[in-house]
């Protein structure tokens, strides 16, 4: 029988967690035990998202945290440490992405900044300040929220690089930190039905055929798919990265659909 509780007396730090992915693995975690600091730039929201969980019953509490401010991210790793006695889990969840300039030449230095910074820069830094308490805690594990677009292009040219550069973090900081005990590993989402995709009901309903298994993600998919990497069902991986997709990128739903509609022609 799989236990539902793999996570009673864990303490875990998620960071974008006021909605979408982050707030879906924050509640994973802690309907599985965990006590649950949720980290959002956007501290309104994650309180909105800690009290829900809170009045479910789970241990959740929110706390401000911008991750592309080194001292921020300290804080907040602090706090969780202060308020926990420690730290087991570390979810890199918060990214920004900006829509592309028209044209590649045309792409501000500030906007590809940024993109790089929030996404890849910024989970080094909780990685940076996390690791020395994961490693204390005998059971550290690091899980990173990646991208399909960080495998093909998708579009969006600083969020792609981003996303592509965790999965090459994710491998060498697993070399470093696995004689640590800790380990590190990457969920990589395809399209997912959360917050950035309101008001977009056609986009989605046209991409939704691109899936062999024909439908987009849930935040709960991939938050279960952290919970898992997260957890001692996963204690000999590390440093892998885990697709979790619907099948996009290893099936190429779109060829196949081109060629029957021309054997239909015939």
């Amino acid at each position: 029988m799989t236990d539902t509780r793999r996570f009673t007396d864990y303490a875990a730090l998620v960071t974008g967690a006021a909605r979408g992915i982050g707030a879906a693995t924050a509640r994973r975690l802690a309907t599985e035990g965990a006590r649950v600091l949720l980290t959002d730039v956007d501290l309104v929201g994650a309180r909105r998202t800690a009290a829900e969980l809170a009045d479910d019953g789970l241990d959740a509490t929110a706390f401000a945290c911008d991750v592309s401010d080194r001292e921020s991210v300290e804080t907040a790793v602090a706090h969780a440490v202060e308020t926990f006695g420690g730290l087991d889990v570390l979810v890199n969840n918060a990214f920004a992405c900006t829509p592309d300039a028209p044209l590649f030449e045309d792409e501000p230095d500030d906007v590809w900044a940024r993109d790089l910074d929030v996404t890849l820069t910024g989970a080094q830094r909780c990685c940076r300040a996390a690791l020395p308490h994961l490693a204390a805690s005998g059971r550290g594990a690091i899980v990173s929220i990646g991208s399909v677009n960080g495998v093909q292009d998708f579009g969006n040219h600083a969020y792609s690089a981003a996303k592509a550069g965790l999965a090459s973090l994710t491998r060498t900081l697993a070399g470093h930190a696995g004689p640590r005990g800790v380990r590190v590993n990457l969920v990589t989402p395809g399209t997912v039905r959360t917050t950035a995709w309101e008001g977009r009901d056609e986009e989605l309903a046209a991409v939704r055929g691109l899936y062999p298994l024909g439908r987009v993600g849930e935040p709960e998919d991939v938050a279960a798919a952290v919970a898992f990497l997260a957890s001692r069902d996963a204690a000999w991986i590390t440093g892998t990265t885990l697709v979790v997709d619907g099948g996009l990128t290893a099936v190429n739903t779109g060829f196949r659909q081109a060629i029957a509609r021309a054997e239909g022609s015939d």
